[in-house]
């Protein structure tokens, strides 16, 4: 064994014989094998191997956060860069944060008065507010109607459920522009729905839907309500069916078992689904602007009008800003519930 040992390569204790450890028998084939990878280096081959495995898994994983630098952290620092500037007539509208003057001397300069000014002017403050409750009631009324819905998608036979889900999602084949268009059409004095309600005498004269809160809130479920069916099937479809058998077993009637058992399970498909609602409602701009007309103040809108009708980047920047920062809030705690569901189901 010892002769053995000696004979073979550096780095190559792996290819030896069975005799001393290895998978090769003390052949003449081991012995060629054993001498061919000592000349062309096949422990370094095999190093290098691995090397590329570790490089390509790294490659992969850095696409997203390629794509997250340069798509939310890069603008994200433009905008904030905005934001701490102060509006002036040039182009671009705002001033310089960092100035080079005589004797190469650097200058910074930030103004955090656009912040201050920001809670100051109570038209900034109720178009927040604004924003956060038609957001919220437009996610409540998604849920009330969007969770019947998942329901009866995930209780129902699987040769149906595509097609279901497909109904769900078959609006998105169309412009969303286009559809907030047709939503005029439908709500307007001399539209759809108030010449169907005169035709059954319902009412005597048109009423006036288009440009009011109503319209937004049409608009905002009509829009939004496949984001709150989605996760809510989702979720619903992969429960035991065992568990429901075991509360009916126990004594309990469908509603019961239902409220004591589905909903409680289904509960992380209820918080995606608010949260995939309430985030891009809050900033909703077109459907604000159409359905809801210039009466209608929401976050939006003031961007909107800050950008391009006052060119106040600096004040623009700042809601931005300021409205990311109210969104990182529910972001949190649903990351902190999921954590906290994981723990649970680890110790169960």
């Amino acid at each position: 064994m010892a002769d053995d040992q000696r004979r073979a390569p550096a780095g190559l204790s792996g290819l030896q014989s069975p005799r001393s450890g290895g998978f090769l028998p003390d052949t003449l084939f081991g012995r060629i094998w054993r001498w061919l990878g000592a000349v062309l280096g096949l422990p370094r081959l095999l190093g290098l191997a691995r090397g590329m495995k570790r490089l390509g898994r790294t490659a992969v994983t850095s696409v997203p956060y390629t794509w997250l630098l340069l798509f939310f952290l890069a603008p994200f620092a433009i905008v904030l860069k905005i934001s701490l500037a102060e509006s002036v007539i040039a182009q671009p509208p705002y001033t310089a944060l960092v100035e080079w003057t005589e004797g190469a001397v650097m200058h910074i300069r930030l103004s955090l008065g656009n912040f201050s000014f920001l809670f100051q002017d109570p038209l900034y403050v109720d178009a927040y507010i604004n924003s956060l409750k038609v957001a919220s009631f437009s996610t409540l009324l998604c849920l009330l109607i969007g969770y019947p819905m998942a329901y009866a998608i995930a209780r129902a036979p699987e040769k149906l459920r595509p097609a279901l889900l497909m109904l769900v999602v078959m609006p998105f084949w169309t412009s969303f522009l286009i559809r907030i268009y047709a939503w005029i059409g439908i709500l307007k004095n001399n539209g759809l729905l108030n010449n169907f309600l005169m035709w059954l005498g319902v009412i005597d004269e048109p009423l006036p839907m288009l440009h009011t809160l109503f319209s937004v809130y049409v608009g905002m479920v009509y829009s939004y309500l496949p984001f709150m069916v989605l996760p809510l099937f989702a979720t619903l479809v992969r429960l035991d069916k065992d568990l429901l058998e075991a509360a009916f077993d126990l004594g309990c009637r469908p509603f019961t078992a239902f409220l004591k058992v589905t909903l409680p399970l289904s509960f992380p498909g209820v918080l995606a689904g608010s949260l995939l609602v309430f985030i891009p409602a809050v900033g909703e701009f077109v459907i604000a602007d159409l359905l809801g007309g210039p009466s209608t103040l929401m976050i939006g809108k003031m961007l909107w009008t800050e950008f391009f009708s006052n060119r106040d980047w600096p004040i623009a920047s700042t809601l931005a800003i300021a409205m990311l920062a109210f969104l990182v809030v529910p972001i949190v705690i649903f990351q902190k519930v999921r954590e906290h569901q994981a723990e649970k189901e680890e110790q169960a």
